[in-house]
């Protein structure tokens, strides 16, 4: 009689404690904890390994700078390059001071004004070539890669073709028709571009295309949209997402070599190459009118490289 209250009650207790909160809580947490580990992927991997990077952050902050920079150029600097009073001869390859922090050009100009706003052109041909080349030769890639056959076989051709023309030269050759702003050369630059992105989204396609859950979801009835969109693209685009931030970097110092050879943004606008160009006179004389520009391109571009270094780090399973 003993022993069988004693099951009962035994019996009775862990019904009760089965029923408490607390065993609810558990119980709450535990599904929650597995719903998480369900909803864990590439990206969300990558972001939590870019929060814990130095070299994504420091390099994510410089670029946000940049940006913010090159659209409000007015915050940093009271005066206007474009004004008709900007340009004093008097004032030519004075040396930096308290009052005027990067000295003046050969033409009497303030250095520190117009490095701040001929971030404006660098930055917009990085992006909007970026965006064009990423667009154009994404799509391009995602098609022939999923279609293949005849279509693939063109595709592939044609953009062999624009690999054997060399970026500066023909970037000479086309901006010689252009006119001389930062949309023309992002235009040609983009022209010129869009062939590498467009071999990486292509290969990417070919690898994913066959895989279990494209297979699994021809299966089910999904149709070609469908599955091109929720199912390759996803996972095709994280090494076209690479290539594209490092190479936003490239197209702002292309853009800087067409301009120093004349070829690219014209005055009355301004970019860091044109500086570097017009400071290239007398850089001997006066080194501070070289220095300022051509450091602001470097840091810039090197903040762009840092972070698809950084991106790609996180993207690559093999890096982990």
């Amino acid at each position: 009689m003993r022993d069988t209250t004693t099951v009962e009650d035994s019996m009775t207790t862990d019904t009760q404690l089965a029923g408490t909160p607390s065993a609810g809580a558990a119980a709450k947490k535990d599904g929650g904890k597995k719903k998480k580990d369900r909803e864990a992927s590439l990206w969300s991997d990558a972001l939590s390994d870019l929060r814990r990077n130095p070299v994504f952050l420091i390099g994510g902050f410089l670029v946000v700078c940049m940006l913010i920079i090159s659209a409000f150029p007015q915050w940093f600097t009271d005066g206007s390059p474009f004004a008709s009073d900007a340009c004093k001869l008097q004032d030519s390859l004075k040396t930096p001071s308290a009052d005027h922090w990067f000295g003046f050009d050969i033409q009497g100009c303030d250095v520190y004004t117009r490095t701040v706003w001929a971030a404006r052109n660098s930055v917009i041909v990085g992006i909007v070539t970026t965006s064009l080349v990423v667009i154009v030769g994404g799509g391009l890639g995602l098609l022939a890669g999923w279609t293949g056959g005849i279509l693939d076989s063109f595709l592939s051709r044609f953009t062999e073709i624009f690999f054997a023309i060399p970026l500066l030269l023909g970037g000479m050759l086309i901006m010689s028709a252009l006119p001389g702003n930062a949309w023309s050369v992002s235009l040609v630059l983009a022209i010129l571009g869009w062939p590498q992105i467009f071999r990486i989204m292509r290969s990417s396609v070919l690898q994913n295309k066959n895989n279990d859950y494209v297979v699994a979801a021809r299966a089910l009835g999904a149709g070609t949209l469908r599955i091109t969109l929720r199912h390759i693209l996803p996972n095709a685009i994280a090494p076209v997402i690479v290539v594209g931030a490092i190479s936003l970097g490239v197209y702002i110092s292309a853009e800087a070599a067409l301009s120093y050879l004349g070829i690219g943004v014209q005055p009355p606008e301004i970019s860091w190459g044109l500086m570097v160009s017009d400071a290239s006179v007398r850089w001997l004389q006066a080194p501070h009118v070289l220095l300022f520009p051509a450091g602001a391109l470097s840091i810039t571009v090197l903040a762009f490289i840092m972070v698809g270094d950084a991106v790609r780090d996180a993207l690559d399973p093999k890096l982990r």
